[in-house]
């Protein structure tokens, strides 16, 4: 099948069109490459640059490639940033998703993979979370997927737009291949920003807020690995190929680890100790957030592969330096050409 994936340059959009290669599903990515890399791209898999606000765009696209099903990452998705500039969250969430789903229908695609997140939920009363606890984000990112969802179920009453929406939790970790990673230029999450420390890309590494309600006083997530995550979508897009129901599914293992337990982590697995500093509460975080994820282990028959916080941490570190290297390589080739052009010149 002809999938399109997009935000298929960025982090999880990558990983996402291997997992798809080896189900022998033939990916296409689209990207505007705002956070997204060309790099990302696994080789021999088409890449259209452009934004998916841009209808004209978006339907050459699709009728190019004879898209079939789509699997929707582009996004904005930083909690706190969303408290800060709303509108361009529901702008680029909620508006642009709506004329994706739009154009699927015009167009005859029937499959839709929407990459939702657990801010949906905001602050449950109790956890685990199942996906029958009530949705009431706290933060225009929440609300802006939790509209998303909503036009989806619409779509699918008027138009018979089939979908599984997958609510995940806290994404970390690469591809153990070293195929993919998160790249990124203004990187936030907890387990990358950690990695970053430690080579040194970083001076220090903050916990934001130590008064939370929690074993710790820090903020509680479930870590998914990020090829765990691109499986379940696959499973997701099977599911619908079979002609079984369109759901809403969480993406998490069941089970949280606190910002001091992620650092002692990483310091375990990298051998260093990281300089830390106390900062106050983020807007828009919560204290804890952890999944029931019976339903999907269930339904996709999800096994995760990837379900340990040191296997986690490892590949992202093993990421990172392979960043490093790249880095220092590329630096050493712009001073072999500076070197060359000084050498021509005299």
């Amino acid at each position: 099948m002809n999938v399109l994936v997009t935000g298929g340059a960025g982090y999880i959009g990558s990983h996402a069109i291997l997992a798809l290669q080896a189900s022998a599903h033939t990916p296409v990515a689209i990207d505007n490459l705002s956070t997204g890399s060309r790099a990302g791209v696994a080789p021999g898999v088409s890449l259209e640059v452009g934004d998916i606000g841009d209808m004209q765009f978006l339907e050459r696209t699709i009728g190019e490639y004879k898209v079939e099903a789509v699997m929707h990452f582009a996004a904005s998705c930083i909690a706190p940033e969303s408290v800060k500039n709303p509108l361009a969250y529901y702008r680029n969430n909620a508006v642009n998703s709506v004329g994706l789903i739009d154009a699927c229908i015009r167009l005859g695609v029937r499959y839709f993979v929407f990459s939702s997140t657990a801010a949906v939920y905001g602050v449950p009363e109790h956890l685990p979370v199942d996906e029958e606890t009530a949705c009431l984000p706290i933060n225009p990112y929440g609300w802006s997927k939790l509209m998303t969802e909503r036009v989806l179920q619409d779509a699918h009453a008027a138009h018979d737009l089939r979908y599984v929406i997958l609510r995940y939790f806290n994404v970390a970790g690469a591809d153990h291949e070293g195929r993919a990673g998160q790249r990124g230029r203004t990187n936030t999450h907890l387990i990358k920003v950690a990695c970053e420390t430690v080579f040194e890309k970083r001076p220090s590494l903050s916990i934001f807020g130590t008064d939370f309600p929690t074993a710790d006083g820090t903020g509680v997530r479930d870590y998914v690995h990020v090829s765990d995550l691109v499986q379940a979508h696959v499973l997701a897009l099977n599911h619908l190929l079979l002609g079984r129901e369109s759901c809403i599914l969480n993406c998490g293992y069941g089970h949280g680890y606190s910002v001091r337990e992620v650092i002692e982590a990483v310091e375990r697995v990298s051998g260093k100790h990281l300089p830390v500093l106390i900062a106050p509460r983020r807007p828009g975080d919560p204290a804890a957030i952890v999944a029931n994820s019976d339903r999907i282990r269930g339904m996709l028959g999800w096994i995760p592969r990837f379900d340990n916080i040191d296997v986690i941490v490892r590949s992202a570190l093993d990421w990172e330096q392979q960043l490093v290297r790249e880095a220092s390589a590329l630096e050493g080739a712009g001073e072999c050409g500076i070197a060359h052009l000084a050498r021509f010149s005299a």
